[in-house]
């Protein structure tokens, strides 16, 4: 019988299951080869080099990691890579670039919506899919009338949508500021 040790050395020595899958991310088609229980997150971090997406907790607790999927936000930390082949996959090196800011970079800088700007990156994709929602009128928790088509974006509307992001600096104020500015410009 085999010791836990001799066990471990021997799953060691085999060799890694690499498999193949091809992931959509800000236009670019990239083709990887990654063991199957490589994260969405660490596929982005380490294989293809975008580091903007952040590794925070690593348990979905705290929203650094956030990126756009299909238009959609979700914890990258969450989900396997090999589960978005085919996928429309958006960072936040893909929604703006230094001269050329998304509307929502903007904002945050100009409100001052970051301090360390480590969950920066998570805030604003999160910001922008979250802006989607409203228009697509889905409510939320502190929705005051979940059936109306036009969803009013107050400042705990605000608060409640984006508290799966967490800002250990307690930007929180700023943030808000920005996501009010750009959703008032925006006709919500």
């Amino acid at each position: 019988m085999a010791t836990p040790l001799a066990a471990a050395s021997t799953i060691e020595q085999q060799e890694l299951t690499l498999t193949p899958v091809t992931l959509n991310v800000n236009g670019t088609t990239h083709s990887l080869e990654i063991e199957p229980r490589v994260t969405l997150l660490d596929a982005l971090r380490e294989h293809i080099h975008l580091t903007g997406t952040k590794k925070g907790c690593d348990h979905g607790q705290c929203g650094a990691c956030t990126v756009l999927i299909n238009g959609r936000r979700i914890n990258s930390c969450l989900t396997l890579a090999l589960m978005h082949e085919g996928d429309d996959i958006v960072t936040i090196e893909g929604l703006g670039a230094p001269g050329a800011l998304h509307p929502m970079q903007a904002a945050f800088v100009e409100h001052d919506g970051l301090q360390c700007g480590y969950c920066t990156p998570g805030q604003i994709c999160s910001a922008v899919a979250m802006l989607g929602e409203v228009k697509a009128g889905w409510p939320s928790h502190v929705t005051s009338d979940v059936a109306s088509q036009r969803i009013t974006l107050t400042d705990p509307e605000i608060r409640e949508r984006m508290s799966g992001n967490i800002c250990r600096c307690s930007a929180y104020p700023n943030i808000v500021a920005a996501i009010r500015d750009i959703a008032k410009g925006s006709g919500q």
